[in-house]
C-alpha cells in the first residue's frame, strides 16, 4: 500500500475565500491516506523534514477541517475565516505528530484544530472578551450545547452544568449574563425619549472617584481662599519685597534671576536672596496666621 502512495510533490495550500464551494472542489481532489501511507509519511518528515510529506498530510485532512468548522458556524463569524483558523492547527497538529505513538493524525490533529477555531471565536466573537480563565473558555463553548430553553437556566439547570464542568454555580450564572449581554460602544448616545434635552453616552454615566460635588466645592473654595490670603499678604509687604516675590515667584513668564534684580536695584545678588528670603517668612507667616 505504501508503494501506492500518492507521489511526493510541492504543494500550495489552497486559499480560503468566501467561495467556500470553490475551496471545497479543490481539496476533494486531494486523496484520504490510508494507515501505511501515513506512517510513511510522517516518518519521513520527521526524520528527514520533507516539507513536501507534510504537505500532504495536511492536504489530506482539509475536508475535516472544514466539517469541524461548520460546527462553530452559531457564532456568526465568518466560515471562511473558522476553516483558516482550522487549517493553522491542523499544521501545527502535524508539526507535532509522532508517528510511533499508534494514532491516526486526525485523531492527534483534531484537538489542535479545535483549540485554533476556540481562540479565534473568544478572540472576534465580542469587542470585550468574555472568556479569559480556563473555567471561562469551558463554560463558553459549553453552555449552549447544556441548555434546555431559550430561558434562563434555572437552579437545577446551573447546579448540573456547573458539576459537569467543575465550575462554580456563581461562575455560570455570570458566563450566562455575558453571553446574553450585547457590546455597548462607550460614545454611543442613549434612545431618544423625544425631548430636547442631549440623550447622555454610556461613558458618561461611569462612576469617577473624584467626582464628589462636595469634594469638588470644597477644593475650589480652599483655592480661592488661597489666593485672597496670599493677596493680602502680598500687599503687607514694601514695594521693593514684593515686587521681587512677584518677578521671582509669581510670573508665568520671563521670572527673573537673582542677578538681574541685583543689577536693577544696585546691589549684590546675595542682598536679593536675603530680601526674598525675608520676605518669604513674612508671607508664610501670615497666610498660617489667617
Amino acid at each position: 500500500m505504501a508503494q501506492a502512495m500518492v507521489k511526493a510533490s510541492t504543494m500550495t495550500l489552497p486559499a480560503v475565500n468566501d467561495d467556500l464551494n470553490g475551496y471545497l472542489s479543490k481539496i476533494s481532489a486531494f486523496p484520504v491516506l490510508t494507515v501505511e501511507q501515513e506512517q510513511v509519511l510522517a516518518r519521513k518528515y520527521r526524520d528527514e523534514e520533507d516539507l513536501d510529506s507534510a504537505g500532504q498530510m495536511v492536504m489530506s485532512q482539509l475536508r475535516f477541517v472544514v466539517h469541524l468548522a461548520r460546527s462553530y458556524s452559531g457564532y456568526g463569524l465568518p466560515l471562511a475565516d473558522l476553516v483558516q483558523e482550522g487549517n493553522i492547527g491542523l499544521m501545527k497538529a502535524v508539526k507535532r505528530f509522532d508517528p510511533d505513538v499508534g494514532v491516526r493524525l486526525i485523531s492527534f490533529a483534531v484537538h489542535w484544530i479545535r483549540a485554533e477555531i476556540h481562540e479565534y471565536v473568544i478572540r472576534n466573537w465580542r469587542i470585550v472578551k468574555v472568556a479569559t480563565t480556563k473555567a471561562q473558555r469551558k463554560l463558553f463553548f459549553k453552555l449552549r450545547s447544556s441548555k434546555k430553553g431559550l430561558g434562563w437556566f434555572s437552579q437545577a439547570e446551573a447546579q448540573a452544568v456547573a458539576e459537569d464542568l467543575g465550575v462554580t454555580e456563581a461562575q455560570v450564572y455570570e458566563m450566562e449574563s455575558r453571553l446574553t449581554s450585547g457590546d455597548m460602544s462607550f460614545d454611543a448616545t442613549t434612545a431618544d425619549d423625544g425631548t430636547e434635552k442631549r440623550a447622555l453616552r454610556p461613558a458618561e454615566y461611569l462612576y469617577d472617584d473624584n467626582g464628589d460635588p462636595a469634594v469638588a466645592a470644597e477644593s475650589e473654595n480652599y483655592a480661592n481662599s488661597q489666593v485672597t490670603t496670599l493677596t493680602a499678604g502680598m500687599e503687607e509687604l514694601d514695594d521693593r519685597s514684593r515686587n521681587i516675590l512677584q518677578r521671582r515667584w509669581l510670573n508665568d513668564d520671563n521670572k527673573s534671576t537673582l542677578q538681574e534684580l541685583a543689577d536693577e536695584y544696585s546691589v549684590s545678588a546675595e542682598r536679593i536672596r536675603q530680601i526674598e528670603k525675608a520676605a518669604m517668612n513674612k508671607l508664610k507667616a501670615h497666610m498660617l496666621d489667617a
